[in-house]
């Protein structure tokens, strides 16, 4: 059997993703081994070879710092070990809300990262729903930055749309919730509110009317659930029949999960682009790894990614 000229290999922590990814392409996961040591160094090896190969390396780089890490060393072998091309494959870009100095002082997390990616020797990004669209420019190898929308509308199909409203949970958000408004021909609000200090909300108004409304709340990132939340508690006190949620990454730090159940949110759902593990009732996950595979395919087949655009 003739050998593929591509590999794919996953972190440690994305490899649920990456062996349904590879499900799809119909390719075996690469062999890897990640050893620890006794003061929490790793250190990151192949065990079989990869040179002249083009190689895929599926790894979200969400918290603890070790992820990123991993993906790093991963990097720095598959360079060393001759290989002809490095993609970095990751579903979930951490430290994107880091994109620009919003007060004296403060680092530029996502440039530092995207620096730090390049450094090791990436060839090309593959990510999806990046915190804001500027993050691509901080690279200077090729992105094909992915949307999560072809999943969520395929799964919006199910609702009863004749009442429903796009809401966004803050104005940062309001080009995204924008587009699918357009999108769904539906009417759009926008939730306004006034920050103390990062995750926790002072105060929340609503823009828009939403009385008698189903409101499909939009976002990219959950992280402690409160704006959500908060949202949508705020959308029902104003009227509202019912309130949805769709988001592209579940961080979900506690006590999100908590929030989520005890909220006004009839569902939340998100993608795997970051393994949800926790006990949630209104969680529901949708995979983006056919997606991430079809993505895979076109960039070996260097044909182009636009149609896998719907929103």
């Amino acid at each position: 059997m003739q050998e593929l000229p591509y590999k794919v290999f996953s972190g440690t922590n994305s490899r649920y993703f990456a062996e349904k990814v590879c499900k799809s392409l119909g390719c075996p996961l690469g062999n890897m081994i990640v050893e620890k040591f006794a003061d929490g160094e790793f250190s990151v090896s192949y065990e079989e070879s990869i040179r002249g190969r083009q190689v895929f390396l599926i790894q979200s780089t969400y918290p603890s710092s070790d992820n990123l890490m991993e993906l790093l060393l991963m990097i720095d072998a598959a360079k060393r070990a001759s290989a002809k091309s490095i993609v970095a494959v990751v579903p979930y870009f951490g430290w994107a809300r880091q994109d620009r100095k919003d007060k004296p002082r403060v680092s530029v997390g996502a440039k530092l990262i995207a620096d730090m990616l390049a450094a090791a020797g990436i060839h090309r990004l593959i990510t999806m729903d990046l915190h804001a669209d500027q993050i691509q420019g901080f690279f200077d190898v090729p992105v094909d930055h992915l949307y999560a929308s072809g999943v969520f509308v395929d799964y919006m199909k199910s609702f009863d749309r004749e009442n429903l409203v796009i809401a966004t949970p803050d104005v940062g958000g309001t080009k995204r919730a924008s587009a699918y408004a357009k999108f769904l021909g539906c009417p759009m609000v926008i939730c306004y509110k006034l920050r103390k200090k990062a995750n926790e909300i002072s105060d929340m108004q609503i823009i828009g009317d939403v009385t008698g409304m189903d409101v499909l709340l939009i976002d990219d990132i959950v992280d402690t659930a409160g704006t959500m939340t908060r949202a949508a508690d705020l959308m029902m006190e104003n009227g509202a029949k019912s309130v949805r949620a769709i988001a592209s990454h579940a961080v979900m730090s506690d006590p999100a999960s908590e929030r989520v159940q005890n909220s006004s949110l009839n569902e939340i759902i998100f993608t795997d682009s970051i393994p949800y593990n926790k006990n949630c009732s209104k969680v529901k996950v949708l995979s983006v790894a056919d997606m991430f595979a079809n993505a895979i395919s076109r960039v070996l087949n260097n044909e182009s990614i636009s149609s896998l655009y719907v929103v």
